[in-house]
């Protein structure tokens, strides 16, 4: 999973400014690895204060760079994407892949979970076979002990020729030596890999033909020609190498394919994994599998199409429904904006204000009903930052346990319907803490066709934790609104789904995930994940609340503000909703947690019915993407795509709100 990656690279941007140029005056460090094995955290281990997160050229993926802060020799350390190999897949596995391709490097570091050495061998014998500086890091080497596997990290750099060190991130075991050997990165002696009689000689001619004028060893770049497919390797591999024919290379790769009685990815993995057995047979003790253990029983159970569902329940509700939506929007807002808020600070803030600012159009600026204080900083610290940080508590507890894979593989059947697969679980349920950092990770989804429907999903109907939290707070007391909201929302989100999955074109997605082992989370690794998101949600979030406060108050003097008020009223009222609502309607233009802060505003006054609670929340659930939300998606799909997204999303909002609305009515329904 990257969503690790993704939020502490965001994290990471306030050491300085985003896109500044990696130092090429010092020698590179590329660590690499699969998914969810630690590297982004050894990468903070190894870096000081100097971090840089940027798009890699011609991409919207991020790559993030740093100083290492050994005090001797230094390095710049380059944290790329997740790859499982050198035969890419999915933009950032090609990002990866690129990165090791163009990118000279003193030493590549293989990060490796240590407890699934077996799966992730196969990429360092593909990195030793291209003739990299390689050191392997063995990292959760503490995990690995827990859960019985020895692995003899002699034996097994002597296996693969080059240096290996055990590491466990997370408490810093191994990081020392680890920035000490790197000095000793080298290529592996000899390749490790016997690809059978018939693909050697394709690639041994293929080597000759190419000599010895590449960055990476001629007979990687073979095996990558013969693959002939991913992030534009063969390309580079054609420009780079001087004096081959082209057409005459183009043939020998496609008499290789030709007499081969499989594809050539076939007999490349069945190769690798052989040999990544043999060395794993040599160098690895496993334990005695237990017949039936409780974590893995618990595993399966978590899985399983039936039993799975009523545990997926069980985490939305006390996970989301009792901390987030009861705790975090009941009491923890009840005290910070009642008490704080509403007895102390604004009324001090008020007063100060009053006796210091003798012109009203300032003071209101600041205080008063829509000041950036009493209004931008109360809905961003009273309302929505309780939300928000518990539901970052329950979310880093549930990624750290293990059981978003688990959830992943539970729902792939249902998201396949919907054009998605089951990795897309990882952007979406992100979602439910912010839909700005969702949108960037659908880039780890395979094909532009999933990640434009997964973005669509996103804007429409996956609301962010401060907005869902508002709104379980808002229909706590309803439990019948809170039904029939989380009914439509979730049928719009299927349907809406299915109709873009037959409406696209493309072929259906594939699915596969690295499924780490159960366990209870660690309750530094929470506290840390929980603390970088909070830092990040003062640094990115909290600006635009000011901003919006500041638009708010700009309108207002101008009188725009009153103006499309009044221009929102019709449309509010064919939801059944009083003319206040148009307020909030017109705060979630900003923000839709902004709005739904408004709406929890007017609820307090007693103002709406059960019927105009559920209506409001389905309509402003589907409503707008924020600002921010909407600069990811134009970056990521170009604005017009952006803006047809956008468009639709508005008109359908208010489509289904009235509709629920007509309903209601029609059927004599009182929620």
């Amino acid at each position: 999973m990257r969503v690790s990656a993704v939020l502490q690279s965001l994290a990471a941007t306030r050491c300085c400014d985003e896109g500044e140029p990696s130092d090429g005056a010092l020698p590179k460090v590329i660590l690499v690895g699969s998914p969810n094995v630690g590297k982004s955290l050894l990468f903070n281990r190894l870096t000081g204060r100097y971090v840089t997160v940027s798009n890699y050229p011609g991409t919207t993926v991020e790559v993030a760079r740093g100083r290492s802060k050994d005090p001797g020799e230094r390095f710049e350390i380059v944290d790329t994407p997740g790859m499982y190999s050198l035969s890419p897949i999915t933009e950032e596995e090609r990002v990866a892949c690129e990165v090791l391709l163009r990118e000279r490097a003193r030493a590549v570091i293989h990060v490796i979970d240590a407890k699934n050495i077996e799966r992730m061998l196969g990429l360092s014998l593909q990195l030793a076979e291209a003739g990299l500086p390689l050191v392997v890091a063995l990292n959760m080497v503490d995990e690995a002990r827990t859960l019985g596997v020895r692995i003899d990290a002699a034996k097994l750099e002597r296996l693969l020729g080059v240096p290996v060190v055990e590491t466990a991130a997370t408490t810093g075991e191994g990081i020392q030596e680890l920035a000490r050997r790197i000095g000793e990165a080298r290529p592996a002696p000899r390749p490790s890999v016997d690809y059978g009689p018939a693909l050697e000689m394709s690639i041994a001619e293929i080597e000759r033909r190419l000599g010895e004028s590449l960055w990476v060893s001629s007979r990687a770049c073979a095996v990558l020609l013969l693959l002939g497919e991913g992030c534009g390797e063969s390309k580079w591999i054609l420009d780079s190498a001087a004096g081959v024919e082209t057409v005459e290379l183009a043939s020998l790769v496609a008499q290789g394919r030709a007499g081969l009685a499989h594809s050539v990815h076939y007999h490349v993995t069945l190769a690798v994994r052989k040999a990544s057995e043999r060395i794993v047979a040599e160098a690895v003790t496993f334990p005695a599998r237990e017949a039936s253990h409780f974590r893995e029983r618990l595993s399966r159970l978590c899985m399983h199409p039936v039993w799975g569902v009523p545990l997926l329940a069980a985490v939305l509700y006390f996970g989301l429904y009792k901390l987030v939506g009861e705790f975090g929007a009941g009491t923890l807002v009840g005290f910070l904006e009642g008490d704080v808020f509403g007895q102390y600070v604004n009324p001090w803030v008020n007063r100060v204000v009053d006796g210091l600012i003798p012109w009203p159009l300032l003071r209101d600026l600041i205080a008063g009903d829509y000041g950036i204080i009493t209004l931008g900083f109360r809905y961003a610290v009273a309302i929505i930052l309780p939300i928000v940080g518990t539901f970052f508590v329950a979310f880093s507890v549930l990624e750290d346990s293990g059981y978003l894979p688990r959830l992943a593989m539970l729902i792939d059947r249902v998201f396949k319907k919907i054009g998605l697969n089951g990795r897309a679980v990882i952007p979406i349920v992100l979602g439910f803490g912010c839909d700005t950092m969702a949108t960037m990770v659908t880039r780890t989804l395979e094909t532009r066709r999933e990640r434009i429907i997964a973005c669509f999903l996103l804007a429409l109907a996956v609301p962010c934790s401060a907005q869902l939290g508002v709104i379980l707070g808002l229909l706590a007391g309803h439990p019948y609104a809170l039904a029939a909201w989380a009914g439509v929302v979730s049928g719009v989100f299927l349907l809406a789904g299915l109709l873009a999955a037959r409406l696209m074109p493309g072929q259906g997605p594939s699915f596969y995930m690295e499924l780490p082992p159960l366990r209870l989370p660690r309750l530094g690794n929470v506290a840390v994940k929980t603390y970088t998101r909070i830092v990040w949600y003062f640094r990115e979030v909290l600006p635009l609340f000011v901003l919006a406060s500041i638009l708010i108050w700009a309108g207002r003097a101008t009188g725009l503000f009153d103006l499309a008020v009044r221009g929102l009223k019709p449309v509010v009222h064919l939801l059944g909703l009083p003319d206040e609502a148009a307020v909030a309607f017109l705060f979630g233009f900003f923000r839709r947690d902004y709005g739904a802060a408004g709406l929890f505003d007017l609820h307090k006054g007693g103002a709406m019915t059960g019927n105009q609670l559920a209506v409001a929340a389905i309509t402003l659930t589907l409503f707008l993407p924020c600002i921010a939300q909407f600069l990811i998606m134009k970056k990521e799909h170009g604005m017009r795509l952006a803006l047809a997204m956008g468009a639709g999303i508005f008109v359908l909002a208010f489509v289904v709100g009235g509709l629920a609305n007509l309903l209601l009515n029609v059927m004599g329904v009182t929620l």
